[in-house]
């Protein structure tokens, strides 16, 4: 398995692989809003064998310090509990974590995104549309300067909500 950016040709297959993952295309539309408006600051793609089995965003949020949202992460069926998605997680907090970024707020479930340092209680100081029992934050930087405030995440996200 070969994890790299995303790449424009590669935006039809991620579509797929977004709605078969979660069984609609909601997601995958909020991918492709994050991307027109310029909200989307790393995506990754997982390739095999020549073919997109899974894919992970980061796109931008206002914060107290910079942030970004981890949404969604999708996995082909066939290749879901096999690691794909973990180790896009893994690349995209590496990644983030060399660019310079404090911080990755993801709305999950929390025995799934514990094991990769996300923490409920990091978040809890925070205001967020999402706020709640799975709402978390995964700190980046030795020091964020703030352990409260508001977060918003991209305009693409309220027509999820």
């Amino acid at each position: 398995m070969n994890i790299r950016d995303e790449d424009p040709r590669d935006w039809n297959a991620v579509f797929q692989v977004i709605t078969s993952a979660f069984g609609h295309s909601a997601e995958a539309m909020l991918v492709d809003a994050l991307r027109k408006e310029g909200d989307s600051v790393i995506s990754l793609v997982a390739e095999q064998d020549g073919q997109i089995v899974g894919h992970v965003l980061l796109s931008k949020m206002s914060a107290p310090f910079a942030a970004l949202a981890l949404a969604p992460v999708a996995v082909v069926p066939s290749r879901q509990r096999n690691g794909v998605g973990a180790a896009l997680i893994r690349c995209v907090v590496e990644r983030a974590r060399s660019e310079g970024w404090d911080a990755i707020f993801v709305l999950g479930d929390p025995s799934y995104y514990q094991r990769f340092g996300f923490d409920k209680g990091a978040a809890a100081g925070f205001t967020s549309i999402y706020a709640g029992p799975h709402f978390m934050m995964l700190q980046l930087s030795p020091s964020l300067g703030a352990t409260s405030g508001e977060l918003r995440h991209a305009r693409a996200f309220g027509d999820l909500v």
